[in-house]
Parts: structure tokens; sequence; C-alpha cells
């Protein structure tokens, strides 16, 4: 049985979420939050990201706390990144917000093989971009080229 301290996070929409002190150190902001003695109340309020991506960002920690082998991390990270483009993107957010670079990249790169090869109309398909006008479409592709 561990003894090890747990540290508690609440998401924007009220999920709390228990975890190791060593998981919760994957991030540098909750590091830094843990050594500045700011992780000793009931709970560390994480106002920016929902349970859903949460969830997925302490499923991520875990697994990498946890693991040190190359071939079952990339598995996990080739299966973890395999979602929808709003759930890519708040996970983006949430590896920024909380400081965690593995996920940084993971998710960064996720994105730019998204982008690459892709044209101006592919991209604005991809990323849902709908309103815009011809005049701006013509400015961003002689900006671009």
């Amino acid at each position: 049985m561990s003894s090890e301290k747990k540290v508690t996070l609440r998401s924007s929409d009220g999920e709390v979420f228990e975890l190791s002190l060593t998981v919760a150190q994957q991030s540098e902001t909750l590091k830094r939050m843990i050594e500045d003695d700011c992780a000793n109340k009931d709970c560390i309020p994480l106002p920016k990201i929902t349970g859903k991506i949460l969830a997925m960002v302490v499923e991520y920690c875990k697994k990498h706390a946890s693991t040190s082998r190359l071939r079952e991390l990339k598995a996990f990270d080739d299966e973890f990144i395999n979602v929808d483009m709003d759930t890519l993107c708040h996970l983006i957010l949430a590896a920024e917000y909380l400081r965690i670079n593995g996920l940084v990249v993971l998710t960064s790169l996720s994105m730019s093989r998204l982008m690459i090869g892709k044209t101006l109309p592919e991209l604005c398909q991809t990323f849902n971009i709908d309103n815009l006008t011809p005049e701006e479409f013509e400015q961003i592709r002689r900006e671009n080229h």
C-alpha cells in the first residue's frame, strides 16, 4: 500500500481527480504549486480545463509516470492522440496551461500532421473556417506564398 502524498485536482465543471505526487509532478505548473505549498488545500482548481480533458491529461501523466519502456509509451501515445479536432485543441491548451512538455510535443506534432501538405482551402475545411471573405482569403494566400 502506497503512502505517497496525493494531490487533488478539480476541473472547470467540478470533476475531482486524485493523483499521486509523482503523477502530478509530470506537470511543471502543478510541481511548482506543490513546491510553493499551494497544494495543501483540499483541492487545486483548474478553471481552464474541463473534466473530459483533465481525465485524459491525468491518464497521460499516469502512463508516462509509470512506464519507462519506449515502445509501450509510443503505442500508448499513438492511441491516446487519436482524437477529434476539438479534443486535440483542448488537449493542446491544457498541456500548455499545465506545462506538460511531453504532452505539448505530442499534441503539437499531431496538429502539425493535420496541416502538412494541405492547401489553404483544405486547411479552412480541416479547421472549420468558413467565414473568410474572398479578400481575406486572397490576403492570407499572398502572405503565405
